[in-house]
């Protein structure tokens, strides 16, 4: 039953990072998503010792908090500043999350947290933080967070989507149609912070990475058609999980490490494919030609 869960939780990180790293892709915005996921840890730590509990609402509060000051520093160097957009991410995250480091190091003996919790996550304990109900045990508690963020996120991705979607392809015609692309941002920026801060605990940075960039950037060699791209996320990212976990277990490895590769595996195997279809395809037409 522990395989069970463990399981579930990957794929409704997997599907609720994916979902929004497709408008991340589709914005050439992926490694924001790099940026948020390191730069939430001095928020996380600062929390942690203000409430000391990491289940604490603190917690995603502050790590939230943090995910939205990282977006509006980027935005204001590149803007602004007129630094590269790489360079404003770069230099953002990589200060943040050097501040969250020290704070670890620092008060080591006041947090129950350090830098493999900070890369790894501990997803393999999940099935014991249980919720209780009247004394029932409904499951893990961080199952039922993430199921209800996924369907926060639908919801979301829903009624925005038409903001979301003009504002990602041409950001200076919605503007000219009156529409507010600096909210719309910020509103995709704070769900992608807040699914972040909520997943950081469970996988660890690095899946969070990998969930957010990897499946959507699968899906998009596929098809650049939005709702094709997001049913295609959501196979990949499940399948990631899935084929993560067995290779954990063949491996005696890092679930959250084995999760990310299982992602990087399904990429190199579709960009495969692809590139066999693209040739094949090539041929023919030669011959037709011919």
């Amino acid at each position: 039953m522990n395989d069970f869960w463990i399981i579930i939780e990957g794929s409704l990180v997997a599907v609720s990072c994916g979902l929004l790293g497709v408008y991340l892709i589709l914005r050439k915005m992926a490694m924001v998503g790099d940026a948020i996921s390191h730069a939430v840890l001095p928020g996380i730590v600062i929390a942690y010792l203000v409430a000391q509990s990491r289940s604490s609402f603190f917690t995603l509060l502050g790590a939230a908090m943090f995910g939205l000051l990282t977006t509006f520093m980027i935005e204001v160097f590149y803007k602004k500043a007129r630094i590269q957009s790489d360079a404003s991410i770069g230099i953002t995250f990589t200060w943040l999350f050097a501040i969250g480091v020290i704070l670890v190091s620092a008060f080591s003996g006041n947090v129950d947290l350090d830098q493999e919790c900070v890369l790894y996550g501990d997803i393999a304990y999940v099935p014991f933080d249980t919720l209780y109900l009247f004394s029932t045990d409904l499951g893990p508690a961080p199952v039922w967070l993430q199921g209800i963020n996924l369907i926060a996120i639908l919801i979301l991705l829903r009624v925005g989507h038409r903001g979301f979607l003009i504002t990602s392809f041409d950001p200076a015609f919605s503007s000219g149609l009156g529409i507010k692309t600096d909210i719309w941002h910020y509103v995709l920026m704070g769900a992608v912070s807040f699914t972040v801060v909520l997943s950081f605990n469970a996988v660890g940075a690095i899946l969070v990475v990998a969930f957010l960039v990897v499946p959507p950037a699968t899906a998009y060699l596929i098809s650049k058609q939005v709702e094709t791209m997001m049913a295609y996320t959501v196979l990949f990212g499940t399948l990631s999980a899935v084929g993560g976990f067995y290779l954990a277990t063949w491996w005696n490895s890092s679930i959250s490490g084995a999760m990310a590769v299982a992602s990087g595996i399904l990429f190199v195997l579709v960009l495969a494919v692809k590139r066999v279809h693209i040739l094949k395809n090539k041929k023919i037409l030669q011959a037709a030609a011919n």
